[in-house]
């Protein structure tokens, strides 16, 4: 009898041993937008061993959705804090509603008009990242000074947009495959044209490209001259085993391998 209860107690601990557990990598805040006029979720990872009486730096990731960028940023993020001199950072992940919207200035071009038909709201959307959308974080959490923000593709013209437009926003800019053949390449005009050294002081821009198509391949080289030409601190990389599918993560490994040393 005595063996009998043995066993039966051994059989209770493994079934309370199997018990599920949800398991978090950050937590959802939602944000009511008066400029955009919906209200937009935040994917938020917050440092291991978080403290809230600390600061800390706050990456920005423009496709930020559970389905999208947030989950493998934040896990090379981690690996960062880990292995490299990277220190304990903030992520907000901005879930995307319309990227083709909120990334894009209206064009000119009528064939890009069909293409996309909702386009055109990226001046609403830099204006809710600037008067809602960093306010709101400071005062949330403590912050540093520096801000990072990452795009691709269309998310990657939105960040060289602020950059251009707006460089106060952010001082490290992630910039991959940006689609700068949106209307005809008006962003890198715009850029000889506006960029001014004095409002880079203490900015670092980060632009790739993998082995897409030739005109993209073309333009991120013709702004990373540009910024050079202005003597703004930038590095270039071009990923010739990477498409424009795949080259985010390894783009981002890079580039924060230039931005924090290998721990010794």
């Amino acid at each position: 009898m005595k063996f009998f209860k043995i066993i039966f107690l051994f059989f209770c601990s493994f079934l309370l041993s199997q018990e599920k557990r949800d398991f978090k990598i950050g937590e959802i805040l939602e944000l009511d937008s008066k400029i955009l006029n919906e209200r937009r979720i935040l994917n938020i990872n917050l440092p291991q061993e978080f403290n809230p009486e600390e600061k800390y730096d706050v990456i920005y990731l423009l496709d930020g959705s559970a389905s999208e960028d947030f989950l493998h940023v934040s896990g090379l993020v981690q690996f960062f804090n880990l292995q490299f001199k990277m220190p304990k950072t903030i992520i907000v992940g901005i879930a995307n509603i319309d990227r083709k919207r909120d990334f894009t200035f209206p064009t000119t071009i009528e064939n890009d008009k069909k293409a996309y038909p909702t386009t055109g709201s990226s001046e609403k959307f830099i204006e809710f990242l600037e008067k809602e959308l960093l306010p709101f974080i400071d005062q949330k959490y403590k912050t540093t000074d520096k801000k990072y923000v990452i795009g691709q593709s269309l998310g990657g013209l939105l960040a060289s947009e602020i950059l251009i437009k707006k460089p106060q926003l952010f001082n490290q800019y992630i910039i991959t495959s940006p689609s700068f053949w949106w209307d005809d390449e008006s962003l890198l005009k715009l850029a000889e044209e506006k960029v001014d050294k004095k409002d880079f002081n203490n900015t670092f821009v980060y632009i790739s490209v993998g082995k897409e198509h030739p005109t993209m391949i073309k333009e991120a080289k013709k702004f990373a001259e540009i910024l050079n030409k202005k003597n703004i601190k930038n590095e270039f990389r071009y990923f010739e085993k990477e498409n424009h599918a795949t080259i985010l993560h390894n783009s981002l490994y890079e580039a924060f391998k230039i931005l924090f040393p290998y721990k010794d």
